[in-house]
């Protein structure tokens, strides 16, 4: 929100001396976010002044433009000859001349040059030139009576005025206004405050004026018209309206449009006019209809939804409600007879219908924050003061008014609730003038009585005010006004002497064991479209396609929270493929997002005090699982090339790998078999169990996947569930043996199908406490020597004991008992 400090000057008695700066400061030290004073004259410099054109003659070029060789009064004793490519204006006129030497915004230096066989000696300028608006399709011309030839221009124009540019926030509607922020400054300077509405007359609702149907009162709880007759639609919008429309950052179009877009600024209320002649029948408000169809003010045809609330006449839909109005009614160029619009809208449908379509308004924008209901009529009738005043036009009798508007309910505040929150003394008066300042009624009842009991405040907000809705919104205008400043600092004491958390130290372990494997971690957004299971080929009864969805997404293309870390793992390693970086090995850890098929619905509960043991179990049985997962995926070469050999390809065995070192960070034990489950290929997937529980699959991605997904062939990766690891305990020294180990190979036979991992689980189960590791470093097939479907595989065995040095006999007898244990367990042989 741009506003000068002269038109915020008018509703507020500013202090005598007060600079704009310490107006920006004020306002700032009571929550607002001024985010720079500037002024329209700081981007000129030079000599920029008046001029009134005194002859031109059209001259038409080769390159098909015609140019103007005009003849401008500066105030100097001659004139100046200037090159002009607009047509706009007449000779007598007034304009605004940039003479050499003179600089406009973007550095843009003016200097005397010839230009199609002249020398223009400076530039006549139009609005975007100087920086003062977007209007480009001609030169800006004054009115005659706005100052003489060689007048300074940014004083004629008033681009000295210091303009305060500030974010609003969402909860502050209300300042998106100039009536809201001279309410602002009143309570920061301790000024008196002049409210507009007292400057006009709002006429009683009767009925008299344009008729009005409301089919949605929910959505439309207020809706309100006028009419104004008489209007000269030639009559130009006076400079000081215009003047403070382009400081607001709004381009002047009309008389009629101007001053819509001037009370919308002034009071908060957006307002739309239509052509009384283009109106057939009432004007109504419903939601839209399967199949209507409007085109808007900015020429596009729209589809309408069947939530898009609509304002309708006899003919159909002619505006979308609180977001712009539509083409049939538009104000035109020979409009006389306007109907005046000043609603209240929800803000959620007006939400909902600018992101549907795409078009937000400085309507749209206010209704979205809400609007005061009590503004409609103030609205109404300073839009028909000004068309009057400026427009040579006449109020209508009578004025049309259907529903109420929405009205502030009590709330009861603690009275020590403000010195309870803010740890800093505040007693109830204090309490209650800061919420009086903010126009809160205090201790009132609705039928105006005065009550006070028990150490409360009885509050009702002002009808400008929508966001106070409980205690702790009034708490927080109480110590805003007061001054965050004042709140004391105080540093919480640490426990002494606990250090990190085991979940804490389990997952700093697996990251930096993954990093020392040689991959990188990425981080992700959690939030996921709803094709990429199909992408990645998931069954229709997978749980992981059944996703929470998000009710206010940051974007409408990725609506759903993950249940897999491969989705944005996958769309990180194609992102780097298509920048050239052709070999990757990535990791990622974060939650996933498991909702509950029987989880009740959310409760809300209050911010007045901490929810209680049954509100957060009831919080926690409605929000989705939420374990931490840990994926890899790897793409390219794993082991680049250099003088020690030849490149190799990373590969499902890697993905394999890459579990195994996440295991040995947890210290657990991890079984690799055989499974099968998407998105990777049926025959290269990989089945992680730990505990008897399958914690993750690992292997190469599926043909399909790695097609839908535009990746290179052989794209491996690996995700498991971190959490279904305990955190390890402490670690504790090895017991370390001063005696030499015994060195033992076995080589043992069996079935394809056998798992090597079940046979190593039974060699170690069989050899005992002798045996210090026990390592596969060969897999041998041959069907002539072994027989059809068998196969060798090699273990090498190390064997100590911690107190002697094993004999011959006892190294012999700790291997025949692993064997035997392996042949009982899984039908191996020992080859020959």
């Amino acid at each position: 929100m741009r506003a000068s400090v002269s038109w915020i000057a008018e509703q507020v008695e500013l202090p005598a001396g007060v600079a704009p700066q310490e107006l920006a400061d004020a306002l700032i030290r009571v929550g607002l976010e001024v985010e720079r004073v500037d002024s329209a004259a700081a981007a000129l410099s030079g000599p920029i002044v008046l001029g009134r054109v005194l002859t031109f003659a059209d001259e038409p070029q080769r390159n098909g433009k015609t140019i103007r060789w005009c003849s401008v009064e500066v105030g100097e004793p001659q004139p100046r000859g200037i090159v002009c490519g607009a047509h706009n204006f007449a000779a007598g006129d007034l304009v605004v001349v940039s003479l050499p030497g003179a600089v406009l915004p973007g550095g843009f230096a003016i200097s005397a040059r010839k230009t199609y066989g002249h020398v223009s000696d400076g530039m006549i300028c139009s609005v975007r030139e100087l920086g003062i608006g977007d209007e480009h399709d001609g030169i800006l011309v004054l009115p005659p009576d706005a100052g003489s030839p060689g007048d300074d221009a940014a004083d004629a124009l008033g681009l000295r005025e210091a303009v305060l540019d500030i974010a609003v926030t969402p909860d502050r509607g209300y300042c998106l206004s100039v009536r809201g922020l001279a309410r602002e400054a009143a309570i920061a300077l301790g000024a008196p405050f002049h409210d507009v509405a007292t400057a006009v007359t709002v006429p009683a609702a009767d009925g008299l004026g344009y008729p009005a149907r409301v089919l949605d009162a929910e959505r439309c709880p207020q809706f309100s018209l006028r009419a104004v007759t008489g209007v000269d639609p030639a009559a130009p919008s006076p400079p000081w309206m215009a003047r403070r429309l382009r400081e607001c950052g709004m381009r002047p179009i009309s008389l009629i449009v101007d001053v819509t877009n001037y009370v919308m600024l002034e009071t908060g209320q957006p307002l739309h006019a239509y052509d009384r002649a283009r109106l057939r029948g009432p004007i109504g408000v419903r939601l839209a209809r399967a199949g209507e169809r409007l085109t808007t003010l900015d020429g596009a045809d729209r589809a309408l939804d069947p939530d898009d609330l609509v304002i309708t006449d006899d003919t159909g839909p002619i505006g979308l409600a609180g977001v712009m109005g539509g083409a049939p009614t538009e104000i035109g160029a020979d409009t006389v007879e306007i109907v005046l619009e000043a609603a209240n809208f929800a803000p959620t449908g007006i939400a909902r219908a600018v992101r549907r379509h795409k078009l937000p308004s400085e309507a749209a924008k206010r209704f979205e924050r809400g609007v005061d209901p009590r503004a409609a009529g103030v609205a109404l009738a300073r839009c028909a003061q000004l068309l009057v005043a400026h427009g040579g036009g006449a109020a209508a009798a009578g004025c049309t008014v259907v529903g109420s508007g929405p009205r502030p309910a009590e709330i009861a505040l603690d009275a020590d609730l403000p010195q309870r929150l803010a740890g800093m003394p505040i007693d109830a008066a204090t309490a209650a003038r800061r919420l009086a300042e903010v126009g809160c009624d205090v201790d009132a009842d609705p039928d105006g009585g005065a009550r006070a009991g028990g150490g409360r405040l009885h509050v009702i907000p002002p009808s400008w005010r929508p966001d106070l809705t409980d205690p702790a919104d009034l708490v927080e205008e109480v110590v805003r006004l007061e001054g965050y400043d004042q709140i004391p600092s105080v540093m919480p004491t640490p426990p002494p002497g606990r250090g990190l958390a085991p979940g804490q130290r389990l997952r700093r372990a697996v990251s930096r064991a993954l990093a020392g494997a040689g991959f990188t971690e990425v981080l992700s957004a959690p939030f996921v479209a709803s094709s990429a299971h199909d992408a990645l080929g998931l069954p229709g009864d997978d749980p992981r396609r059944f996703a929470a969805r998000l009710a206010n997404p940051l974007a409408e293309t990725e609506p759903e929270l993950r249940t897999s870390l491969l989705p944005g793992l996958l769309a990180t390693l194609t992102r780097n493929l298509g920048r050239g970086n052709r070999d990757l090995a990535l990791f990622e850890m974060g939650l996933v997002f498991q909702p509950r098929l029987d989880a009740p619905p959310v409760p809300r509960p209050g911010v007045a005090g901490r929810p209680s043991d049954d509100e957060v179990a009831a919080l926690n049985a409605a929000i989705p699982d939420q374990p931490r997962h840990v994926a890899v995926a790897l793409a390219g070469d794993f082991d680049l090339p250099g003088w020690w050999g030849a490149p190799r390809p990373g590969g499902w065995a890697d993905a394999i790998e890459a579990a195994r070192v996440v295991a040995r960070a947890a210290r657990a034990e991890l079984v690799v078999r055989a499974g099968e489950r998407a998105p990777w290929h049926p025959g290269r997937c990989a089945e992680l169990v730990a505990d008897g529980v399958v914690v993750g699959h690992a292997g190469e991605l599926a043909p399909r996947v790695i097609a839908a997904l535009g990746l290179p062939e052989r794209v491996a990766a690996m995700e498991l569930n971190l959490d279904a690891f305990a955190a390890p305990p402490p670690v504790l020294a090895p017991q370390l043996s001063a005696f030499p180990p015994v060195l033992l190979d076995v080589a043992l036979v069996v079935a394809d199908a056998v798992p090597s991992g079940e046979v190593l689980a039974a060699l170690r189960a069989g050899a005992g406490e002798l045996l210090e590791s026990a390592r596969l470093f060969d897999v041998y097939t041959d069907a002539d020597r072994l027989g059809a479907g068998r196969k060798s595989l090699a273990f090498a065995l190390r064997l100590r004991a911690p107190d002697r040095t094993l004999t011959v006999e006892e190294a012999v007898a700790a291997r025949d008992a692993a064997v035997a244990r392996a042949a009982q367990a899984t039908g191996a042989t020992l080859r020959g």
